[in-house]
């Protein structure tokens, strides 16, 4: 039986792959190369030995998702397929919307049709919203998202407890993410943002190389130790980890639970700058500008469930998530495309 990973040629897909592979799980990637790269593939290849079978396609294509059902024993599916740019999706209201729910939509229906009954979804603590308290837990309601990026993880996370409530069969598992920075170890796969980077560590990262002269911090005046942001952070292979530990739990389970993915320790951005020029060597150069609108001051995650129920817990800190990332900056400047 295989896995399917929906946009799993992404950043966090790419890392999934890798820890499914070393679990001992066939598996499938459907990715449309929208905000990643086809060497992807021959990256995890040379990682685990394996070569994922790969399809490019569009997830919200029905007879592509149904031909790929077709061809393999998909007995789990677990969803990165999605536009996820903060920022962007503000402008791009629309796109997002219509992206991220139809690539859910066909996807629950093709599973419907091919009975199929597990599926993973890549969640985010967005959905906590501005109004809950921290650490955030599980229990806890959802509240009020910022942008159309974080309303679409809200919605989707209705959209598939609603399908398990009716359908008895299904397993849903949301995987609720903190903010996974870091790469492989062995510097092969990484994070590689189209464009100009939304996140810290990449960015971070390409300044450390020369791609960027240097790092605006959103903000020095926060109601924080050193007034900025304090988030938490946490390794991508842990997170990958997480998947592998959450497909098994599907598997076994029916109905909808939901799991944090974090360390439950926030750090804030000049201790991530620190840290980072720490395990580089590398003087990071940066300026303090305004607050970003939709930044809270600090966040971070109650995980003790996932650590009870899927027996997973963080387990990389914040000098190996640095020295990965830098690992992977150094080794492939321009990312996937030089």
């Amino acid at each position: 039986m295989s896995i399917l990973l929906a946009g799993g040629a992404g950043y966090i897909g790419s890392h999934t792959a890798v820890a499914m592979i070393d679990a001992g799980f066939d598996v499938v990637i459907a990715d449309n190369l929208y905000n990643s790269n086809a060497a992807v593939n021959d990256r995890i290849e040379e990682i685990t030995g394996t070569r994922p079978k790969f399809y490019e396609c569009d997830i919200r294509d029905k007879a592509f998702v149904d031909r790929i059902f077709g061809e393999n024993e998909i007995e789990t599916v677990i969803h990165f397929a999605g536009l996820k740019a903060v920022g962007e999706s503000v402008t791009m209201p629309l796109q997002y919307y219509r992206n991220n729910l139809d690539t859910t939509l066909t996807l629950l229906e093709e599973m419907e049709k091919n009975n199929v009954k597990n599926f993973v979804f890549s969640s985010s603590a967005t959905v906590y919203g501005e109004e809950s308290p921290y650490p955030y837990r599980e229990t806890m309601k959802k509240g009020s998202c910022s942008n159309p990026y974080g309303w679409t993880k809200s919605m989707i996370e209705q959209i598939l407890t609603d399908a398990a409530a009716a359908n008895r069969d299904l397993s849903v598992v949301l995987l609720r993410y903190f903010n996974p920075i870091g790469a492989h170890e062995s510097g092969l796969i990484g994070e590689d943002p189209m464009g100009i980077p939304n996140n810290l560590m990449p960015f971070i990262s390409q300044v450390a190389v020369g791609k960027r002269d240097h790092l605006t911090v959103f903000g020095g005046d926060y109601d924080t130790p050193d007034g900025t942001c304090r988030r938490d952070y946490l390794h991508v292979m842990d997170l990958a980890e997480g998947h592998v530990k959450a497909a098994e739990y599907a598997a076994s389970h029916s109905g909808t639970e939901i799991f944090n993915l974090g360390t439950g320790t926030p750090y804030s951005v000049l201790e991530i700058i620190s840290a980072f020029e720490r395990n580089s060597g590398v003087r990071i150069p940066y300026e303090i500008g305004e607050r970003r609108d939709g930044d809270l001051p600090e966040f971070w995650a109650d995980a003790a469930k996932a650590e009870q129920e899927l027996g997973w817990r963080a387990k990389r800190g914040i000098d190996e998530m640095c020295r990965d990332s830098w690992n992977w900056q150094s080794k492939n400047p321009m990312g996937y495309r030089g």
